[in-house]
């Protein structure tokens, strides 16, 4: 005997394709995770009859391998199924949402990375990738080493920038010997990537050096 079939538009991994996971039900998506039903019943069918087994659907949370068996259909491996899937979605849900840190400013950003960077031997040049509303999108230290226009190229840096879809960045790097002055070099370099901010429209909102538990603003000085 083969397990029963059903139409193309029951099926629910096509109608998920088509419309979307959030536009399946419940029953459709306890089939997907059974992925095939019985002898007699389609896949749709079978997840039909594990869910009226309760009054509530989390009253699922707590289902047993055993109970689960006990349903005409339902053997150790789609047992096995959904009950990963129940202990996945336990875990999803106890996991705390990290919010992204938001950077209003050169304060905000210093904190971000001086007690990364406050101690570093030798310079990296470090860059903040930030959303429309200033989020933090990601983080990378870029390059690594003295810090000079042929070394800190605008390339590599904004090819980060679009590929995390970043609206601005800010840029960081470290003077080994603490003192978070800046230099003639420091400037070019700032210069020259706000230049190419402004042409490819993901502006540098600020370039920040990092000294021993100090930091320098290239913006707030005036040098940009």
């Amino acid at each position: 005997m083969f397990m029963k079939e059903m139409s193309y538009t029951e099926r629910p991994r096509e109608r998920l394709q088509q419309k979307g996971v959030s536009s399946l039900s419940n029953i459709e998506l306890l089939a997907i995770i059974l992925e095939t039903g019985s002898k007699t019943e389609s896949v749709v069918d079978l997840a039909n009859k594990v869910i009226t087994q309760f009054l509530e659907l989390s009253e699922m949370r707590n289902i047993t391998l055993q109970e689960l068996t006990q349903i005409n259909g339902i053997g150790i491996a789609k047992a096995a199924k959904v009950l990963a899937a129940i202990e996945f979605s336990k875990r999803i849900g106890q996991q705390k949402v990290v919010e992204c840190p938001v950077i209003r400013g050169p304060q905000d950003g210093a904190n971000l990375v001086m007690k990364e960077m406050r101690y570093l031997s030798q310079e990296h040049f470090h860059c903040v990738f930030l959303s429309t509303r200033n989020k933090l999108l990601h983080r990378e230290t870029i390059f690594i080493g003295s810090l000079n226009s042929s070394v800190v190229h605008p390339r590599e840096i904004f090819k980060q920038a679009m590929r995390y879809s970043a609206a601005s960045i800010m840029c960081f790097h470290n003077h080994p010997s603490g003192d978070a002055s800046p230099s003639h070099q420091d400037v070019a370099v700032t210069k020259r990537l706000k230049k190419v901010g402004e042409l490819i429209g993901i502006p540098l909102i600020d370039h920040i050096i990092i000294g021993n538990n100090t930091f320098t603003s290239l913006k707030q000085e005036g040098y940009f």
